[in-house]
């Protein structure tokens, strides 16, 4: 057993308490979770409590961390284990957070697809192929992108790109304004035929507007 000598404040790691132990050995916790055990001097510890204490510090770590991330956005299953492997935690606390996030419906790829495919259809029009392999890219398996994208509509997909887009194409020939309408559709992963229809009916609408409208 080992006994608790020395609690301070860790001069490298804000937010941490370094314990030392009278063995001469020495481990940090995060603040809450030394509030939590409520770990003071002249405590003795057991080798196996002390790995526990350190896994438990580990895991609320990577919570916190994995927490932060989806507060920024939703993200999926795959791509938050890549984050927190990229952060240093090892697969076993990000395996346990992981589980503990699902069971909060916190991580949920099915929603994270669904959010991806609106976010999208909302902000940045993209072809059903093109959602698909962001999705595919993120850890998203087969069936659920199938879900996700099976309503997308490419047809009104490009035709709300290129409304977005041909604010910044006015003025240019028709030669011009093909070149760089369709540059730009193609970009958004839409075929050559869906193209072709969209810079068409745009051109079109744009050209038959009154003067004032423009």
């Amino acid at each position: 057993m080992d006994t608790v000598t020395v609690i301070g404040t860790h001069r490298k790691r804000r937010g941490f308490v370094k314990v030392i132990l009278d063995s001469g050995s020495a481990f940090s916790l995060s603040l809450t979770v030394a509030a939590d055990v409520g770990i003071q001097k002249g405590q003795t510890f057991s080798l196996h409590e002390i790995e526990q204490l350190k896994s438990t510090d580990t895991f609320h770590r990577s919570l916190n961390r994995a927490l932060r991330l989806l507060s920024v956005r939703p993200r999926s299953e795959a791509e938050l284990k890549n984050r927190l492997n990229r952060h240093g935690f090892d697969d076993d606390t990000v395996q346990r957070v992981i589980a503990k996030l699902k069971e909060q419906g916190l991580v949920d790829d099915a929603a994270f697809a669904q959010f991806w495919q609106e976010n999208r259809e909302n902000f940045r029009p993209l072809s059903r192929r093109l959602i698909g392999l962001e999705l595919k890219q993120k850890g998203v398996d087969p069936e659920t992108i199938a879900e996700a994208v099976a309503e997308v509509d490419d047809e009104l997909g490009a035709y709300r790109a290129a409304q977005k887009k041909v604010r910044s194409l006015a003025g240019l020939d028709y030669q011009s304004f093909r070149k760089r309408l369709g540059a730009f559709l193609k970009r958004r992963g839409f075929d050559y035929e869906l193209i072709n229809r969209t810079i068409d009916r745009v051109w079109q609408e744009q050209n038959t507007k009154e003067p004032n409208q423009r």
